[in-house]
């Protein structure tokens, strides 16, 4: 739809990225309500309590919302049917990079390109763990809660609530930060904006670790709810870690008619980049590897965009 027109795919994907927020801040909301299974009785059985009925009635809601959403995009978007033809009629024209074309373009990549995938593959590395633990942090580090001891179940689920609700936060500081991301890339400098992001993301990180600490060493008291200190510096480290997770979303596309990126295939390559973390990052040893890659991510960083 963006025709390759550079300022109207900056554009295209600001608004992607602010959507996209929209849409986990809805879905953290839902998450973090405890109420479903009264709005929706039948999922409550014999075999499934009310945290059960809750995930089985957000699950629910999902497939209602997708199959009305997907409906309305078949429905409304109306995309010609070429088949090629375009390329066809104009052999000459500029065509999508292959497999082969990608690899074949290293070659020509500088250490400052070489640098910049570096730092975004190191980057989705330090993200993953956090994706895929934040709530499960909250529920037994904060809230010293356990899914599989019975006394604990509860405690661990009202802890994963507010997880919830602290990624709803940060969906909503990464909606604005995604709107206003392009204006200090301006102001700024990309390079600037990036190496920022990417401190305060190592920050929070070790945040988490000094939350966790002092959690461990703090006594709670005997309802087991955690302190309210420690409940709400976890929630500002959430909400504080959607302006680098903006970046980190947003920027490359930004840096895509920069001087770094010199080579058509190179945008291709950082997407490539961009998602390699899931197929070597399956594994809870990255957890604790945390801190150390984000750290050794700031010092290649710091060769990229010295500032």
């Amino acid at each position: 739809m963006a025709e390759n027109d550079p300022r109207r795919t900056r554009i295209a994907n600001a608004y992607f990225s602010l959507f996209m927020a929209l849409g986990n801040i809805l879905g953290y909301a839902t998450g973090a309500y405890s109420g479903w299974y009264s709005i929706f009785p039948f999922t409550v059985t014999e075999s499934c309590g009310v945290s059960c009925a809750n995930l089985k009635s957000a699950f629910l809601l999902d497939i209602i919302i997708l199959v009305i959403t997907t409906y309305i995009t078949v429905a409304s978007v109306q995309e010609p049917q070429t088949f090629g033809s375009d390329e066809a009629q104009n052999p000459g024209a500029e065509q999508e990079a292959f497999l082969w074309e990608l690899f074949g373009s290293l070659r020509y990549f500088t250490l400052p390109i070489w640098m910049v995938l570096i730092v975004t593959a190191l980057t989705w590395i330090a993200w993953f763990p956090f994706t895929l633990f934040d709530t499960d942090w909250m529920g037994r580090e904060i809230y010293r809660g356990s899914p599989d001891n019975p006394g604990e179940t509860q405690r661990y689920h009202d802890g994963v609530r507010m997880g919830s609700f602290g990624l709803m936060l940060n969906s909503v500081v990464l909606g604005f930060t995604s709107v206003v991301l392009e204006k200090l890339c301006r102001k700024w400098g990309a390079g600037l904006v990036w190496g920022v992001s990417n401190i305060i993301m190592t920050l929070c990180f070790l945040a988490m670790l000094v939350i966790t600490y002092v959690a461990q060493n703090m006594d709670y008291p005997s309802t087991g709810e955690p302190p309210t200190g420690i409940i709400v510096a976890s929630l500002v480290v959430f909400t504080i870690l959607g302006a680098p997770l903006a970046v980190s979303n947003r920027l490359l596309f930004l840096f895509h008619h920069n001087d770094l990126y010199p080579l058509p295939a190179l945008s291709n390559i950082v997407h490539v980049v961009y998602s390699i973390h899931f197929l070597i990052c399956r594994s809870h040893t990255v957890y604790h590897m945390q801190w150390l890659l984000v750290v050794l991510k700031i010092l290649v960083l710091a060769k990229v965009c010295p500032f």
